[in-house]
């Protein structure tokens, strides 16, 4: 079951991508949408399989593939097999990604209806889902990696999709090179990983052994390990640094950001840490980088998206922020919790990128929001859904984005971190507030103004393929916070199993009198300051008074402000001039010194040059005139005759 699920994907992109030319457009649509609605069955029989067994170790199910290398490396036997593990994190992550990627397919149908690159899109989006599924599904970091690798490239595919705009192509190239910079320090982990344990492992003996060696491991060498993974990770989920290809990712077609956001991609680097647990228990120092680097992206991301104009990349800047919040989570052990505000975002994000994605459609490309307004009664549709999508996002009771969040901010408290639980609390108050500012901008302005042409008359209004993904994210996004509950726990049980110790969130949350009043302090003082800071932004966006951008443009340094914050703090300009100019000098200087003058000039301009400076010389030898050649053969022959006599003189003067 767990191998057909997993090829059912990679059957689809086959066919549409080697033969979908002679297909007709249904059957094109039939297997694109067909093959993800067959994983995601797949998936739900092997969910209810493995939660019908009574014991939660018999959950964890290895299916064996085939041995990829067998050699001896220094010494050390080198045995790689792989095969699929389905276990409890594994099994919620199949679910996400099946379940959400159906949908975003079938939103594609209408999306997509009418552009040329129809199948080639579908080829390679059921191609992503087949990627994104070996990576959750691997039972070894090898297999790991092809699956990381995969969905890099799918990315870099589906980003630059309409390759013929320049920009766009250049987008999807960015996105592969930055996510290349983190892949180098997964594979010296995985290599660090292999020298330290001798396996490759992350599941069965390979974790029963990484296990039993750890506690003899040195400490450094732990940490350089975790460290090293975490790279790859903070490229994959685009944390600061390395944030930076996310924001130009929008350049791709709208289906294609809600599937990196929500489903693919970005969550691979939190998988990638909650999956490793057993690793991070042992190098503390390691998680707390990782909490801090969530804690200051999920702070900078959310700024960043105040500022932004296109709806987009309000969105882009708004991913990095909550994957920040879920490496807060687990960087400080609580691995439940990451987990439930992954599968709560993946519901919430891909609701209002596709809402934003219908939005885009009916205005016949306009992703402006200050160009947008006045749509929330002719797309009613499209507008109460993406309103859910945003209040879940703000962290408003009583939407999963609320319980998610909120378990995240009490692990922080609970582990005795206040600094950081200031910091998020002070990111979710932000993201209230764009939260607000996206809505009223989108739909609620009033059309007309100086900035807000509406473009009501010539809407293109979507189709039911269109709104009803919508509606059942919108769904989803209420029904997924119940699996976290504070009184049912139901994702954290679930997941109990997987992790090698219980973190104190889990553990004494049993004790429920004792962390009742912290934990009901935090979610009021974090749902107060969501429903302040976004009734703030609801206000000054709503009324028309005065945006925050016509309030800071009275002062110098404040416009200075908005506009570094719209250009992201800068870190692109930043990498542009320290990284990327400097290699293009040095490219152009080596193009100039190697191709051009060594290569062009010397070696093949140079010996052209040279064979044709002598064959002229000897074809000037050859004139044609007879006199010539009885003046070269007469010289000739007295040459050799006095070379002869000077032999002959030599020879009688030695012999005397």
């Amino acid at each position: 079951m767990v191998i057909v699920m997993t090829l059912l994907p990679l059957a689809g992109a086959v066919l549409n991508g080697l033969l979908g030319r002679r297909f007709p457009r249904s059957l094109v649509t039939a297997i694109a949408c067909g093959m993800p609605l067959g994983s995601l069955l797949c998936a739900l029989a092997a969910f209810r399989s493995a939660t019908r067994l009574i014991h939660p170790v018999d959950r964890e199910i290895d299916v064996a593939l085939f041995t990829w290398l067998q050699a001896d490396a220094a010494g050390i036997p080198l045995d790689i097999s792989l095969g699929f593990l389905f276990d409890p994190l594994s099994a919620v992550l199949v679910l996400v990604v099946t379940g959400v990627g159906f949908l975003i397919h079938v939103y594609s149908v209408g999306y997509m209806a009418n552009d040329p690159g129809y199948r080639r899109f579908f080829a390679c989006m059921n191609l992503f889902l087949f990627s994104m599924l070996v990576l959750v599904l691997a039972d070894s970091l090898a297999l790991m990696f092809v699956g990381w690798e995969g969905v890099g490239l799918c990315s870099y595919l589906l980003i630059g999709f309409w390759h013929e705009d320049p920009a766009k192509a250049s987008a999807g190239m960015k996105a592969f090179v930055v996510n290349r910079v983190g892949d180098v320090g997964f594979v010296i982990g995985m290599l660090a990983y292999f020298a330290a344990f001798g396996t490759l492992g992350i599941a069965g003996e390979g974790r029963a052994t990484v296990v039993r060696l750890l506690p003899d491991t040195a400490a450094s060498a732990r940490v350089a390990i975790a460290l090293l993974l975490f790279a790859g990770a903070v490229g994959k989920s685009a944390q600061i640094p390395l944030h930076v290809w996310l924001p130009d990712a929008m350049a791709g077609p709208t289906p294609v950001s809600a599937l990196i956001h929500a489903a693919t991609m970005v969550t691979a680097g939190v998988y990638l840490v909650a999956r490793l647990n057993f690793l991070y228990v042992y190098a503390p120092s390691a998680g707390m980088v990782i909490a801090v680097v969530g804690t200051v992206t999920a702070l900078v991301a959310g700024l960043a998206a105040l500022a932004q104009r296109d709806i987009k990349r309000v969105l882009a800047y708004s991913t990095i922020s909550q994957l920040g919040f879920m490496f807060l989570a687990a960087g400080l052990g609580a691995y439940a919790a990451a987990i439930f505000h992954l599968v709560t975002h993946a519901f919430f994000k891909a609701l209002l990128f596709l809402g934003a994605g219908a939005l885009i459609h009916a205005l016949h490309g306009e992703q402006d929001l200050f160009r947008m307004g006045g749509l929330h009664r002719s797309l009613r549709a499209v507008f109460w859904p993406f309103l859910v999508g945003a209040l879940a996002l703000a962290g408003i009771f009583p939407l999963s984005g609320f319980w998610s969040k909120d378990e995240i901010l009490l692990s922080a408290l609970e582990h005795g971190h206040p600094i950081l639980w200031g910091m998020g609390l002070a990111a979710a108050a932000i993201t209230a507030f764009y939260s607000a500012r996206l809505v009223v901008l989108a739909f609620l302005n009033r059309p007309g103004g100086a900035e807000s042409s509406g473009h009501v008359a010539s809407l293109h209004r979507p189709g039911l393929s269109m709104t009803l993904p919508l509606a059942v994210l919108a769904v989803f996004t209420f029904a997924a916070g119940l699996l976290g509950l504070p009184r049912s726990h139901v994702i954290e049980d679930f997941l109990r199993p997987v992790w090698l110790v219980s973190a104190p969130a889990m553990t004494e949350r049993d004790a429920l009198a004792p962390l009742l009043a912290p934990g009901l302090i935090n979610a009021l003082i974090a749902l107060l300051l969501s429903v302040t800071a976004g009734g703030l932004g609801w206000y000054l966006y709503a009324t028309g008074s005065g945006t925050l951008r016509k309030w800071l443009v009275r002062r110098p340094r404040g416009i200075r402000l908005h506009a570094w914050a719209q250009a992201g703090f800068g870190i692109d300009a930043l990498y542009e001039r320290l990284g990327v100019r400097p290699l293009r000098v040095s490219a152009f200087l080596l193009w100039l010194g190697l191709d051009v003058l060594l290569v062009d000039m010397g070696l093949v301009a140079g010996t052209g040059a040279m064979v044709r400076r002598m064959s002229d010389a000897i074809r000037r030898l050859q004139s044609g005139l007879v006199t010539h050649y009885a003046v070269v053969t007469a010289v000739g022959a007295i040459l050799l005759i006095g070379l002869m006599l000077e032999r002959a003189a030599a020879g009688w003067l030695f012999g005397m």
